[in-house]
């Protein structure tokens, strides 16, 4: 009881003295942001609830930043304070920059959209399908997949490939001995579905194939440099590590702990369906790129052809379907997504339909396991990042918050106009 009172003592002195101004911002995010006290209000009462243990949230629109903050603690046990600069694990935030990654090949000629994609990762030749799972004992029976899984594909989360919390064949699958599958089994022919997968991992593979370079380095040379994203990295160096968000886990009695698997401070190998660690004010430079077609205080990162191919449906009369967890302590239920209805393009979810109080039709959006989540609403003009770190995934209350940011966000756009 008494740890229970000092948390929400030491969370409300925090409320009061949470940030809305620039913290060792890139110079182009240093001009004055006028008063929000709504958005304020909601994403500190949201602490002061307990529903989160803290949020750093950021606004953008063409011109530039209209909201900033930052509330609430970056670790329950100590009570750190989130700060405009804290750095988080974004997980799956990664994918859009991937694929934009890829796209800059695409428009240099050395990658194909409609390739196979076996012919840049020959990983990827002469794919399974599974034709039976059963769970309960593990047996199978996989075939040959019907056609070669493209770039496209990959892009799309149409190749056939899923994760082990959006699949229970995935979770429970064992290869038997002597067989080896370096991808998949598929779950389905490729093209045929849409299902959230390890899709964007092997387009990074090919990044580096294409590009010679890892990850971590092409990223930094033709996008985090360009766009003066100083404090997104795979390895955060060792200077800003004590900057870096704790990931919790809500308790079954809706408090929150540390998880007990953090996420590796250095790591060899680099993802491209996950892994980088960011800011808010990174994050929102990435996505000005995108709602400016393309580029940003005078970087040029793609064409506004590309971003607009990027933003238009690419899966045809496939639909993206909500999705029930397979993993309920990694993720809860797709329930974000409008079953049926919404579409993805390279890289991001696209909106089906006019969100009421908040983003147009045709808005790309998408977030990562630890709930961070992103959206560009490129009719309107407006970008917006919510930074927690708490697992399960699609937990409830931080979708809430969530919506009640965009609504505010909105409100506060519509004010301006």
């Amino acid at each position: 009881m008494y740890k229970h009172a000092r948390l929400i003592f030491v969370t409300v002195s925090l409320i009061v003295a949470a940030t809305t101004h620039a913290v060792q911002l890139p110079p182009a995010e240093r001009a004055a942001v006028p008063q929000t006290s709504a958005i304020d209000r909601v994403l500190s009462q949201a602490v002061m609830r307990g529903e989160i243990p803290g949020v750093v949230a950021m606004a953008a629109d063409r011109r530039g930043i209209i909201y900033r903050g930052a509330f609430g603690v970056s670790e329950t046990a100590t009570a750190r304070p989130l700060k405009l600069d804290s750095i988080f694990r974004i997980a799956s935030m990664t994918k859009p920059v991937t694929s934009v990654a890829v796209m800059q090949l695409v428009e240099a000629g050395r990658v194909r959209l409609d390739d196979p994609a076996e012919k840049y990762l020959p990983e990827l030749a002469n794919l399974k399908v599974f034709e039976s799972f059963d769970s309960r004992t593990g047996a199978y029976t996989v075939r040959p997949a019907k056609k070669a899984v493209t770039v496209r594909q990959l892009l799309t989360h149409t190749s056939g490939l899923g994760y082990n919390f959006t699949s229970p064949a995935v979770r429970d699958f064992k290869p038997r001995n002597g067989e080896q599958y370096t991808a998949g089994p598929l779950l389905f022919d490729p093209g045929e579905q849409w299902l959230y997968g390890t899709s964007t991992d092997w387009v990074g593979r090919l990044v580096e194939s294409v590009s010679g370079q890892s990850l971590e380095q092409y990223f930094r040379e033709r996008i985090f440099g360009p766009l003066e994203m100083t404090d997104t990295f795979y390895n955060p160096p060792r200077d800003k590590q004590q900057r870096l968000v704790v990931v919790h886990r809500r308790q079954s009695d809706g408090s929150f702990a540390a998880d007990a698997n953090q996420p590796p401070i250095s790591v060899t190998t680099f993802g491209g369906g996950g892994g980088l660690a960011s800011t808010g004010s990174d994050y929102i430079r990435f996505l000005q790129m995108v709602l400016n077609g393309g580029s940003l205080g005078g970087s040029r990162i793609l064409s506004s052809e590309s971003i607009a191919l990027m933003a238009a449906n690419q899966i045809g009369s496939v639909r993206v379907r909500a999705l029930k967890t397979a993993m309920p302590e990694r993720s809860s239920d797709f329930t974000f997504i409008n079953d049926g209805r919404d579409m993805w393009g390279l890289g991001f979810l696209i909106t089906a339909v006019q969100q009421q109080g908040k983003r147009s039709a045709g808005s790309l959006s998408w977030g990562g396991i630890n709930n961070t989540y992103f959206w560009v609403d490129r009719t309107r003009g407006i970008a917006g990042v919510v930074l927690m770190q708490f697992l399960p995934f699609a937990d409830t209350k931080a979708l809430a918050v969530c919506d009640a940011f965009e609504r505010a966000v909105y409100d506060l756009a519509n004010s301006r106009s």
